[in-house]
This record gives structure tokens, sequence and C-alpha cells, in this order.
């Protein structure tokens, strides 16, 4: 077998096996393991390369960035379990009850309030789910614009930080937790803008789609409802200062942002009096089972790409890409128009872990700012959430629905909301300082951090390096520029 032939045989072969429901994390380990044994026993590698393979299981278990996902996710499934939700939607629902769609707009504002706070899809699309569809349903609300507008408000939680899909993202980037908080903040507040607006024009076009509550279900009124907004919208604005406030600011890094959270969070439910060892206990069981699934595809993308790497797989993906016509914009507008289409049948964790690492040196090849190509990335993958028939906050959604409302209704509903996703996709690509204007500096990634560390040790007398170095606050892990030294390594094993 020709070593030119075995990076897109490998790759093809691990599109199979994840098309056939093969496990993400197995699949990827067993078409590592298979490739390297082939390129080992025909000779095209040599039998060290898995030797690279502790040391690249080691920079996972030390990368301190991925500590945030279990904060910000146990955060987010206490507050789910609080009342916080279901508080804040029926507040802001008795605040613009008065109006058109004002339960739509309500579900937005409360979406946009819950990304900033929990980060999770899930949390936020099966709350208001049970929360807001059946006060809609009840006052007339047409199914498609409820179902549609509480799908696509709870995918908020992909890109309005606390995100976890961009610190996932930073860390396969190798780019700023920070920065990318950062650079999504404008674009999260502008799908916010776009589907308050899609609300607005039905309410005008079709307005018995989306009534006004009835005087009898507006039950809160003058001072007694400026009192209860207050008491309901001061703890989360707090908690959303606490976590995104210190992050910004620089006080913080997004994994101790993630730490204060969740411990603001447990202070949350205890103020709800609905802190109790059950709701704890089912948190940290969740929290445990996301963390090791991401762990555990972490690995096996680990394995894969050791095999990948040794067979050249990098150069095949680079030179694929840099020869597409039209520059960098070419290659934003191919990339996003494959994730668009593999987002149909593969989660976020797994275009991210799998996809990412093989575009990030191309785009870097290409000067595009990876902040910017990462933001690009997250809207673009919000789409996976929302996807007819596989979408997974469609299935969230329909496990909470009422048995009345069918699933192509469901699946009508969401269709605008991507329509508009897309749009947000086109519009930064058009416009960069969507992103980068938020920037404070020219973003400088850990690549570009390990490549100057190692070129400065290669230049400098072991007698004259000091005996101490004091490392800046940051959330970027030794682990990042560990993995850079680790390709180097295997880059020296398969004689590149």
């Amino acid at each position: 077998m020709s070593l030119d032939l075995m990076a897109p045989i490998m790759f093809v072969s691990l599109i199979f096996f994840l098309l056939i429901g093969y496990p993400v994390a197995f699949a990827l380990s067993a078409v590592g393991l298979l490739f390297s044994w082939i390129g080992i026993h025909f000779d095209l590698l040599r039998p060290e390369l898995l030797q690279a393979l502790p040391n690249q299981v080691y920079d996972i278990m030390r990368n301190d960035t991925l500590l945030a996902i279990p904060f910000f996710t146990f955060m987010g499934l206490i507050l789910e379990r609080s009342g916080l939700a279901e508080d804040m939607l029926d507040t802001i629902g008795q605040l613009f009850g008065t109006m058109r769609g004002g339960i739509a707009y309500a579900v937005i504002f409360v979406g946009a309030l819950l990304a900033a706070t929990t980060g999770v899809v899930a949390a936020s699309v099966i709350s208001m789910g049970l929360i807001s569809l059946p006060i809609m349903l009840r006052y007339g609300y047409d199914t498609r614009i409820a179902t549609g507008v509480i799908a696509a408000s709870g995918t908020l939680a992909q890109i309005i930080p606390p995100s976890l899909v961009l610190i996932v993202l930073a860390d396969q980037l190798g780019t700023s937790v920070g920065d990318m908080y950062t650079g999504a903040m404008l674009p999260g507040l502008l799908l916010c803008v776009f589907y308050a607006v899609f609300i607005f024009v039905v309410s005008m076009v079709k307005p018995q789609w989306v009534p006004a509550l009835p005087p009898e279900a507006r039950t809160l009124r003058g001072a007694a409802l400026g009192k209860r907004v207050v008491l309901v919208m001061i703890p989360p604005l707090l908690l959303i200062f606490l976590v995104l406030g210190t992050i910004f600011l620089g006080i913080a890094t997004p994994t101790e942002g993630g730490a204060m959270g969740a411990v603001g969070a447990i202070i949350l439910a205890m103020m709800n009096r609905r802190l109790d060892m059950s709701l704890l206990k089912q948190a940290m069981d969740s929290t445990v089972k996301l963390s090791t699934f991401v762990v555990f595809i972490l690995i096996g993308a680990r394995v894969f790409r050791i095999a990948f790497l040794g067979v050249d797989g990098d150069k095949w993906v680079e030179h694929l890409l840099t020869s597409l016509p039209g520059g960098a914009t070419g290659f934003l507008i191919t990339v996003n128009i494959m994730v668009f289409f593999l987002a149909f049948f593969l989660d976020f964790f797994e275009i991210a872990f799998i996809l990412v690492p093989l575009l990030a040196p191309v785009a870097q090849s290409l000067d595009i700012n990876l902040v910017w190509f990462g933001v690009i990335l997250a809207v673009n993958m919000q789409t996976s959430f929302m996807h007819p028939p596989f979408g997974f906050a469609l299935f969230y959604l329909r496990s909470v629905a009422p048995k009345e409302v069918r699933s192509t209704q469901i699946y009508w509903g969401a269709v605008p909301y991507v329509v508009m996703q897309l749009i947000m996709v086109g519009a930064l690509i058009a416009f960069p300082g969507l992103v980068t204007g938020s920037l404070h500096a020219e973003v400088k990634t850990n690549a570009d951090d390990a490549a100057s560390i190692m070129q400065q040790m290669e230049t400098t007398p072991s007698s004259d390096l000091p005996q101490g170095i004091e490392i800046p606050a940051s959330e970027a892990s030794a682990g990042e520029s560990d993995s850079q030294q680790s390709d180097a390594l295997l880059k020296e094993l398969t004689g590149q």
C-alpha cells in the first residue's frame, strides 16, 4: 500500500465507522490503531510511533482549560433544577404579555440569559419546553412558531459564553478561551436580534399566530410586577457578572470563572430552597458522564491523530484545502459547507475533535484569525442542534412536548432559524470585524507561543536558562504547548 493513499483511505474509513453508528471514541481509536498496524506492517511507519501515545494521553489529563467543562456543566444542571428558568419565564412573560408575540420575546430574552448562565443547550431547551410551550399553545400560538422559537433560543447556549462549544474549540484551535468568549458575544447577541425581528414580522403579517396574553392571564401588574422583575433578574445578572464579567475584565480565567459559577449556582439553589442531596447527586452524575464522554473522545482523537500524522494526513488535508480557488474566502466557504452537512450526522463534539485539528493548521497557513475562524464554526455548528430531522434540540423538545404536537411541526418550526443562523455565518465571513473588532489586540495563539519558546530554547545555552519561570495567569495550559512538543516528537518518529 502506498503512503500517499493511506491518509484518504483512513479518513474515509473513519467516516464509514461513524455513519454505521459505531461509538465515536472507539471508532477513532480503532481506525488509528488499525492503520498504525498496517503502516508498520508494510514498513511505511516506524514501530516507535505508538510510543508517543502515553505522552498524548498525559497532555489531556493535565490540560487545565478542559476543567471548565465540568464546572460549567455542573452549574447549568444545578440552575436547571433550581427554578431559575421557571421564575424568569413566568416573570418576563408577564412583563411582555400585553404585546403580540410577548411570550415569544420572553423566550428569546430568557434563552439568552440562560445561555449566559448555564451554557448547556439541553438544560435551556428542556426548561423552556416544559414551562413555555404549554402556555403558548394554551393561548393560541401557532405550534410551529412556538416550537421553533423555543428550540432556537435554547441553542443560544452554543454561541453565547460560557458555551462549552467555545471552550472545546479554543482548546482544539490553540487559542485563548477568553478571546473566544469576547469574539462570540456580539454574534450571539445579533442572533437574538434576528430571532426577535422574525417574531415581530410574524406579529405584523400573521398576528393570530402570536396573540397577546388575555387580561385574565396577566396576574401581576404595576408595582407588584416591578418588584418581581427586580427580585427575579438580580440573581442571574449577578451570576453572569461573576462568571463572564470576571473573565472579560481579566480577573479570572474561564476555568476559575466556571468554578465560581458552580458555587454561585449552589448558592442560588439554596436561596430558592431547592438544594437537596437528590439534586446534587443528579447534577454530579450527569457532569461525570459528560466529562468522561469528552475525555474518551479526546483520547480516541489523539490515537487517530498519531496515525494520521504518521501517514502525512496533515499534508494531504493542507494540500487539498489550500488548492481551493478563492484563497482564504474559498477555504472558509468550503469548510462551512462541509461542516453544515456533517452536522446532519455528527455531534459538535465529534466535529470539534475530529475535523477542527485538521483545519486549524490550514487556516493558520492562510493567515486566518483563529478566533474569527472558531466563532464562525461555532455558529455553523449551532445549526447541528436545529437540523431536521437529526437536531438534538429538536429531540430534547420532542421529549417534553405535548402529544398533540407533531414532530413535523417541530421540524418546520426550526427551518427559519436554521436559515437565520446560516445568514449569520455568511455575515461573519463577510464582516470579520463582528468578531475581531471586540478583541483588544491581535490574537496570538498558543501554538505561536510554543514555537517562540522552543526557538529561544534552541538558541540559549542551558547554563543561561533561568531557574524559575513566572507563568502569567491565563487559561492557556501547559498541556497545549506540550501538545506542540508531542507533534514534533511524532514528526521525528515518522522521519519527517
